[in-house]
């Protein structure tokens, strides 16, 4: 199941927050690696932004949770069909999408 994920942190200072934040970037490089992500990247300013790959909606709040509590953050949460899947279920009738 694929996820974009956008992070937009707490109002909060960037110093007050700066060495909770530098525990982010070891945490995502071992979810890339292992394959729980696929792409990450910062947003100018504050928050970034993920494509998860996980098993079920359980492995992804488990992520979510500890996303937050390094850097405590509001998410939105988008679902996705990689081009594949989009195609075979454009090419089974299925409707539009």
């Amino acid at each position: 199941m694929l996820f974009l994920v956008v992070s937009s942190p707490a109002p909060t200072r960037p110093s007050e927050v700066a060495e909770q934040r530098k525990k982010y970037w070891p945490w995502i490089k071992d979810k890339l690696e292992t394959g729980l992500a696929r792409e990450v990247y910062a947003r100018t300013g504050r928050g970034a932004v993920a494509i998860f790959d996980v098993d079920s909606n359980e492995t992804l709040h488990k992520l979510l949770t500890e996303w937050s509590n390094m850097v405590p953050a509001h998410f939105d949460t988008y679902p996705l069909l990689d081009p594949e899947a989009a195609k075979a279920f454009l090419d089974a009738g299925s409707g539009s999408g």
